[in-house]
């Protein structure tokens, strides 16, 4: 700093046009009053003599209507505006360079023009001049990274109690925010709540889950979204236009692409190609500057896939490790690139879920055309699985290599909605293929007249087992009994489903107007609940609601061996469930459709099920 004040001899010289030497940068050459060293500092200079500004800061959105992709924040905060309900404290929370920063100096500008409080500033009045350049006095451009303490924020605290010295408004704009600390926050919490009628406060940041939740409640809150390719691409070819540039849209793309949803990160990329490549940049400059993988490589590389072409897809492989190209950073290009085709594939209107070019979209509509989506999603699987081992792998090329060989030699699979069909046809009789085994036997066909003609009677019974002797009324009775039991368990198990289910298991020895005799299998728990005391009175009360008179309820053991009492509901129900089975498996058993498809896929029966 002492030599620094001692200046005695300051001379600024420029190029000389005599000189052989002709140096593009003019030159400041200094003395230092203590030991007379002779120092030099070189500026570079545009042709014009002003210093070169990069795209960045000299296309900076300066009104609402420049803002790229944040039309949502613009119309809210311009009908604020124009409404007078303009909050003390805003929060712009997004990606890094979608732009917040920008946002909060042109809604500083709009409180401050001196044209007066509009959606628009005016951008010539000295106010507006000076927050643009970021030398007004009324509005502190804070780094929260660098100011992050307490003290900082008492300092600020103090310092917004004073009017503004030539504004409307004092406007502090806080950067990344969450970087305060915890003391800082609670030091704002009270100012920031109720803070002076001519302050106003501008956070922003990248993650705003770290902020704590009291300063979450006293802003109002703007969410910037990642700005779409296209509209990136649109700003870019724009700005081209203005700088006298030739560059191709699919140039344009790679370097949009490179900013991830970023304005400034893609200007920033276009400014490193323009000092690269001058005002007229190729496609393949582009490429091999930005590092992005080729799009064609790309294309080249799935093409050889779906075709099968073992040679070709290692010879892409080998391209990528001649170009440089970070293996997986090309084998997730090359997922994106699957996914693209998958998502073509698969919906009617891609280009509202794709980012992508009109170009773009229209060569990967091509490349997948001849293509289903499950052919793409089967290898997406795979390449998906090879990023995931590559991770943690020191031989990245040879798993790459392994999974596009994979891919490209995949059998391809009949799709089972393909073999159901064919299987409903086989069924139906509609396909005749002379080669099944039940072909040569197959009957006759029956005409509609022999179909509609009654069967005539057999004139030999089913066997049957024999039961004793008993009289036609007893026989009557008992199935009419069974029947009326059946719905009696059914209205109790309605109005008592514990008592129900004990009945399910008791099976009626008689059943007469005024008696019911009930059997249960002896020394068994649902024998012990019948007789209980309550379950008898409640079975009494049920029997009564259900008959319309007073039923005599009795409770009888029964030796489930002696075959004497008649089934219980349970153990009717199991028995014609097993009946049903056994039909079931005779009649899968000599299906002929089902014997041929076991035969096809030499499969075996292990489960039947009645749908």
């Amino acid at each position: 700093m002492c030599a620094c004040k001692q200046f005695v001899e300051r001379n600024i010289t420029f190029p000389n046009p005599d000189s052989k030497v002709r140096s593009p940068y003019p030159t400041i050459f200094f003395r230092t009053g203590r030991r007379g060293d002779r120092y030099s500092v070189r500026f570079p200079l545009l042709s014009n003599g002003t210093p070169y500004e990069v795209l960045a800061r000299k296309y900076r959105p300066q009104t609402f209507s420049e803002l790229t992709g944040q039309e949502h924040v613009s119309r809210t905060l311009q009908n604020a505006i124009d409404s007078g309900r303009v909050a003390h404290a805003f929060l712009f929370s997004g990606a890094r360079g979608v732009g917040k920063t920008s946002t909060a100096r042109i809604l500083a500008k709009t409180l401050n023009c001196e044209q007066g409080v509009t959606h628009e500033p005016c951008n010539v009045c000295p106010q507006c001049i000076e927050i643009t350049k970021g030398t007004s006095t009324d509005v502190f451009e804070i780094d929260g990274a660098s100011n992050n303490g307490v003290e900082d924020v008492r300092e600020l605290r103090d310092s917004i109690k004073y009017l503004p010295s030539h504004s409307r408004y004092k406007i502090i704009i806080i950067d990344e925010v969450h970087m305060l600390s915890t003391n800082a926050f609670n030091a704002l919490l009270k100012t920031l709540e109720e803070p002076p009628e001519h302050v106003k406060f501008i956070f922003a940041t990248t993650e705003p889950h770290k902020l704590p939740i009291t300063i979450l409640s006293r802003c109002q809150r703007f969410d910037f979204k990642r700005v779409t390719l296209a509209k990136i691409i649109a700003r870019l070819r724009d700005i081209a236009g203005k700088e006298g540039v030739s560059i191709s849209d699919s140039a344009l793309a790679l370097i949009a692409r490179k900013g991830d949803g970023s304005m400034r990160d893609s200007l920033t990329a276009f400014d490193q190609v323009l000092a690269f490549c001058g005002n007229s940049a190729t496609d393949e400059d582009v490429v091999t500057l930005i590092g992005a993988v080729d799009r064609r490589l790309l294309a080249e590389t799935s093409t050889a896939i779906f075709c099968a072409d073992s040679q070709g897809v290692l010879e892409c492989v080998k391209k990528v490790d001649g170009v440089g190209y970070n293996m997986r950073q090309f084998c997730q290009e090359l997922v994106e690139h699957f996914r693209h085709l998958l998502v073509i594939r698969s919906v009617k209107k891609p280009e509202d879920i794709l980012d992508l070019a009109e170009a773009e979209l229209d060569e990967l509509r091509r490349q997948a055309a001849p293509f289903s989506a499950l052919d793409i999603q089967r290898r997406l699987t795979l390449l998906v699985k090879a990023d995931s081992e590559m991770a943690h792998a020191t031989f990245s090329r040879l798993i790459l290599e392994m999974a596009l060989l994979r891919a490209a030699t995949l059998e391809p699979v009949i799709p089972i909605n393909e073999l159901l069909e064919k299987i409903k046809l086989l069924e139906t009789g509609a396909v005749h293929t002379p080669s099944l085994p039940w072909e040569a036997s197959r009957p006759p066909a029956v005409s509609a007249a022999e179909m509609r003609r009654p069967e005539p009677t057999p004139s030999v019974q089913p066997p049957h087992k024999v039961l004793p002797a008993q009289p036609a009324a007893a026989i009557v009775q008992k199935g009419s009994a069974h029947l009326s039991w059946e719905r009696f368990v059914t209205f109790v198990l309605e109005k008592r489903p514990d008592i129900g289910s004990v009945l399910e298991h008791g099976s009626p020895l008689k059943l007469e107007p005024g008696c019911m005799e009930i059997g249960f299998p002896e020394a068994s728990f649902f024998l012990t609940s019948a007789q209980d005391k309550d379950s008898l009175a409640e079975i009494q009360v049920l029997a009564k609601e259900f008959t319309g008179q007073e039923t005599d309820i009795r409770v009888k053991s029964i030796a489930p061996e002696t075959g004497v009492a008649p089934l219980s509901l349970v153990e009717k129900k199991k028995s014609d469930r097993g009946q049903r089975l056994e039909e079931l498996k005779q009649e899968v058993a000599g299906h002929p459709v089902i014997n041929e498809a076991l035969r096809i896929f030499g499969g075996t029966i292990t489960d039947i099920r009645e749908v």
